[in-house]
């Protein structure tokens, strides 16, 4: 649904919702959040046959996700970008072009605004394009850069190591300083979650906080994505993200091999034993590569329950995951009494990944799955 002197343009993707508030909006760039209906199609096809063989019940949801950053219909879009050239010489029309294109850009992600998001915790009015955000998220840095707002971002929390070009993190957002971030003088704070009297404090400054919280599925991923765009101002940037994103996810899913029987995971996020099962982002991951988590009949609702040793030795995992942020080695775990029997300790399919891209839900999901499937693939 659209209105184009009105007011709000309605993005709907899959039950998560953004809207566009504007006085003018030009839709042909609104329209390129979507992609085409009759290639998601084609796409969910190829899908669904790769899940057949290879027993990926999770992959034609992954690809109906994907499908846009945020859900549009290309029937919506109705303004028309032809213009008559202006009297002259159609080179010094052209040169004219040229020399203003930047320029028109500009103005184009300006006249968006204000914009109002229906994020996860209610609706989000950012007044103008914002210029010096701060995000005291990870994901949500990493995201920003990915869409072409790193320019925008102003400061960033202790744990926003990455990119590299990001600023180097003075803000603390597991405990946030309300004085500290609003010495910033932000127009726009990302995070994943605030304490109330923080998130209380910016909105009674008038600055404007939008919640990224911790992802429960890729569908959160592109939606969230799609929300920073438009936020930003970064609508093409946010497409393009997202369409690199599902690009990257769907040559890793064409490359795994072919198996009757899928590998059981592990994946382990201390030496206690609490684990993640398909009740999470990362085990919908694991269940995108075909994996069979073995923590699933065990999972206390939460998605991350304790379980004991004895529980993963019987369920003879063919692979066993843990991060960086543990502090033991591959080496201690195969050591561990009883599990020199394991398959993936046998297989030597016991592997680390980096905690970073474990744990963060943005651009950076296409390198923790090519990690899980080099140790798949056969050398």
């Amino acid at each position: 649904m659209s209105e184009i002197l009105g007011v709000r343009i309605s993005l709907v993707d899959y039950g998560q919702r953004c809207s566009l508030r504007a006085t003018e909006v030009n839709t042909l760039r609104v329209e390129k959040l979507c992609f085409d209906k009759s290639s998601a199609k084609e796409s969910t096809a190829r899908a669904e046959g790769r899940r057949r063989r290879s027993g990926f019940s999770f992959l034609l949801l992954l690809v109906a996700m994907a499908v846009a950053a945020v859900g549009c219909s290309s029937s919506e879009t109705t303004a028309d970008d032809s213009q008559e050239p202006a009297a002259g010489s159609s080179e010094n029309a052209s040169d004219s072009e040229d020399a203003g294109s930047e320029d028109a850009d500009s103005e184009d992600a300006g006249s968006q605004f204000p914009v109002t998001i229906d994020s996860a915790v209610g609706e989000v009015v950012i007044e103008q394009a914002p210029t010096t955000i701060v995000s005291l998220s990870p994901t949500a840095t990493e995201m920003a850069f990915a869409i072409g707002a790193g320019a925008q971002i102003a400061a960033v929390d202790t744990y926003s190591n990455y990119p590299p070009e990001a600023p180097e993190g003075t803000l603390d957002g597991f405990a946030p300083d309300l004085e500290a971030i609003l010495a910033l003088s932000p127009d726009l704070v990302l995070t994943s979650g605030l304490p109330e009297d923080v998130s209380a404090g910016l909105t009674g400054a008038g600055v404007p906080v939008l919640v990224l919280p911790a992802a429960a599925s890729f569908d959160d991923t592109y939606d969230q994505i799609g929300q920073l765009g438009i936020a930003t101002g970064q609508i093409d940037g946010a497409a393009e993200a997202n369409a690199a994103l599902r690009s990257g996810i769907e040559e890793i899913l064409a490359d795994l091999p072919e198996s009757d029987e899928p590998v059981k995971v592990f994946h382990e996020i201390d030496d206690s034993f609490y684990t993640a099962t398909s009740n999470s982002f990362i085990g919908q991951v694991y269940a995108t590569l075909g994996l069979e988590n073995i923590a699933d009949p065990l999972d206390d609702g939460s998605g991350f329950p304790l379980v004991d040793g004895e529980s993963i030795i019987a369920a003879d995992p063919g692979l066993i995951v843990f991060t960086s942020q543990a502090s033991y080695s591959a080496d201690d775990i195969v050591a561990r009494p009883g599990w020199e029997s394991i398959s993936a300790v046998t297989d030597g399919r016991v592997v680390q990944v980096d905690a970073d891209i474990a744990s963060r839900w943005g651009p950076r999901i296409v390198e923790f799955m090519q990690a899980i499937v080099d140790t798949l693939v056969p050398a």
